[in-house]
């Protein structure tokens, strides 16, 4: 940018660095490395997610207050989960209560791994009061269809015996009956929005189990088996709820995060959003950006991923749609020049350009990144 003898205003917004730095620490040594260069410059930090793991920190990074509650875990032991509230809007992180990082290491559950403790998080929240909760979603250990999360919620799921089902999508082949008469009356009076940055339905070759399952350890014969559950789950809860909870099986969400995107539909009455729209709408982004001459955007790796959904690629649109520039920070750039501009992002300072060892980014990351950031401003403020 050329001085015009007026301070530019620059805001980063950015997601996490995974496996290295949060989107608060990215933010933060970005900031520091853009200062070394430009001392004067007028830096604002909005750490962004998009509803993946993350969400949390960035709500609480954007002026959210952190909650915590003891719930039950995708193995079925207690853990210790944190939400976001705002005067009586939550942020939830499915990822906190029923994540893969919540597994031992090399461990997998794809059959048994429960989203029970995602309904425990969201009865927290409601026990706090919110009455609009944003459930975000990804990172999940589990593959239950969201049936977990219902059962902590009140809804009851037996077999033909008439004895309640175990814990994970797996049992949900010997689905027989639904009961939805017990479930917690406030949420009727609760609005949800799920964030998702996926569009998968249920079931099928593009389903949760399909896509989702090898991720959690399920094998070809575990994906077979919990597609096929995940159909039955479809079918019973069609029966029990109506025709719409049946088709509510093919819609855009519904096999997010191992299906519990299918649970939110029609068990939650959830509305089905990008995440990262929504968490740019909850955190304010839209007021920061009227602010802005500049935005850095980022994540730790910018692929063809991040150009269906992700962070970057939505606050990019955001600020094009805003006539806002914008350049990213990333570890590693694996997508073309035409692609990045085709996204909204003039350019993009990744540390691999500056140390080419992956393991060295990954240990080195902070300081990586503000030797990138330094450049970025030498070069564009």
């Amino acid at each position: 940018m050329t001085d015009t003898g007026t301070t530019t205003r620059v805001l980063i917004a950015a997601d996490k660095f995974k496996g290295s730095l949060t989107a608060a620490q990215v933010a933060r040594h970005v900031a520091a490395g853009l200062r070394a260069a430009r001392p004067a410059l007028d830096v604002a930090s909005l750490p962004v997610a998009d509803g993946g793991d993350g969400t949390v920190d960035a709500a609480v990074a954007g002026g959210f207050s952190a909650r915590e509650a003891e719930v039950t875990g995708p193995l079925g032991l207690p853990v210790t989960a944190r939400f976001a509230l705002r005067g009586d809007t939550a942020v939830i992180e499915m990822a906190e209560a029923s994540g893969l990082r919540l597994l031992p290491p090399f461990t997998f559950a794809p059959m048994t791994a429960t989203t029970y403790g995602t309904g425990e998080l969201i009865a927290a929240a409601l026990d706090a009061g919110a009455r609009t909760v944003v459930l975000g979603v990804g990172g999940s250990a589990t593959t239950d269809g969201g049936a977990g999360m219902l059962t902590a919620l009140g809804a009851r799921l037996y077999d033909a015996e008439g004895d309640p089902l175990p814990h994970g999508g797996g049992p949900l082949r010997e689905l027989a009956r639904a009961d939805f008469s017990g479930l917690d009356p406030r949420l009727k009076d609760t609005a949800f929005v799920l964030a998702s940055d996926v569009d998968n339905p249920l079931t099928g070759p593009a389903g949760a189990a399909a896509v989702y399952g090898p991720q959690k350890g399920a094998d070809p014969m575990d994906v077979e088996a919990l597609d096929a559950a995940l159909t039955t789950y479809a079918r019973v809860l069609g029966e029990t709820l109506g025709a719409p909870a049946a088709a509510a099986a093919k819609a855009p969400g519904a096999g997010a995060a191992g299906g519990i995107g299918y649970g939110a539909l029609v068990g939650l009455g959830a509305t089905f959003r990008p995440g990262i729209e929504v968490l740019l709408e909850v955190l304010g982004f839209e007021a920061a950006l009227a602010a802005a001459d500049l935005v850095i955007t980022g994540e730790g790796s910018l692929d063809a991923q991040t150009l269906h959904g992700k962070a970057p690629a939505g606050v990019a649109a955001a600020a094009r749609a805003a006539g806002k520039p914008v350049v990213a920070v990333c570890g590693r750039l694996a997508i073309e020049e035409a692609a990045l501009h085709a996204a909204g992002i003039e350019a993009a300072y990744a540390l691999t350009d500056l140390e080419p060892d992956p393991a060295v980014c990954i240990a080195q990351a902070a300081p990586l990144l503000e030797r990138a950031a330094r450049r970025l401003a030498e070069e564009r403020l």
